[in-house]
């Protein structure tokens, strides 16, 4: 079975029980945006469902009834999936958005990570270190850090019970061997709740948008005995370079090409030797406190190293 055709099923078996899709043709408009328009199957995917959305008179919420599966923090490491959580609320922040009713903190045995309830949701409000089963929670990521999403779809159910709250965070020492493609000068999507990287001016999930300038170092840190993939964000990329983004902003003006932040990035850090401490996120270890050390190892064969790979 092809990818096509297997994202058309999945794709019909959402809508079934919302419209009356027949499966060819939504393979059909999938096999259009992928093979005549080039488009990326994950992205034609998004489009297709934004159709039947549309059509439906639906939002993407919706869409999660019936398809979660129970989880822990660890396991969360992909966007867009439907789990059930029963987690302890460690945290709650003030929301900096009208479109929030609650953001903060959740946590289980494996670790914690962050929440959001949307305002429209209307949702009963959670308490500070009170533990809850919440079913049909969406997954979110933004650089490397996975989130949750509460929605109308949302079940909560306070428990008599206490857990507790595990920590995934992690440390490495090592040299900066790579910077990878999608760092430097990047923009996000300014749509609200999305922060996905646009790729060509293009969200995946909102298409054609004016994006928003940010900062980021995607790299690989290698400690002599294994590699760790590594995300540094605005914050931790301005210290670890002295690049601001307003600076880096005049500097791709200047040259016509936001590449040359990366460029100017990779002259400044690689075969640098770093302590890194941070969460832990699918094969990502997000910077959270960031120590330049001294190393120990060639630097020459270090730079060696990061061109050949």
């Amino acid at each position: 079975m092809s990818d096509v055709t297997s994202a058309a099923r999945e794709i019909h078996e959402q809508f079934s029980e919302h419209l009356d899709v027949d499966v060819e043709d939504v393979s059909q408009r999938l096999e259009r945006l992928v093979t005549e328009y080039k488009v990326p199957l994950s992205e034609a995917r998004r489009s297709v469902e934004n159709h039947y959305l549309d059509e439906a008179g639906l939002d993407r919420d919706d869409l999660g009834q019936g398809s979660n599966t129970d989880a822990v923090v660890e396991d969360i490491d992909a966007p867009d999936q439907w789990v059930n959580l029963t987690a302890k609320v460690v945290d709650l922040w003030e929301p900096r958005s009208d479109a929030v009713a609650q953001v903060g903190l959740l946590g289980d045995e494996t670790g914690t990570i962050k929440f959001t309830a949307w305002a429209k949701s209307d949702l009963d409000p959670l308490e500070e270190g009170a533990v809850y089963r919440l079913e049909n929670v969406v997954t979110d990521e933004y650089q490397g850090r996975y989130s949750v999403k509460l929605n109308r779809t949302t079940s909560i159910t306070e428990l008599d019970e206490d857990i507790e709250v595990g920590d995934n965070e992690s440390e490495i020492e090592g040299a900066l061997v790579d910077i990878q493609s999608g760092s430097g000068l990047i923009k996000r999507c300014p749509e609200e709740g999305c922060t996905r990287v646009l790729q060509n001016g293009r969200c995946s999930e909102h298409g054609e948008v004016d994006g928003e300038f940010d900062l980021r170092i995607k790299g690989v840190l290698d400690d002599g005995r294994e590699v760790q993939e590594v995300i540094f964000d605005r914050e931790a990329t301005e210290d670890l370079t002295g690049i601001e983004l307003e600076a880096a902003k005049t500097m791709a003006k200047d040259a016509l090409d936001t590449t040359v932040v990366a460029d100017e990035m990779r002259e400044t850090v690689l075969g640098r030797y770093y302590r890194v401490t941070g969460p832990t996120m699918g094969r990502y270890l997000l910077a959270n406190d960031v120590e330049e050390i001294t190393g120990t190892a060639d630097p020459d064969g270090v730079l060696i190293k990061a061109r050949s790979m």
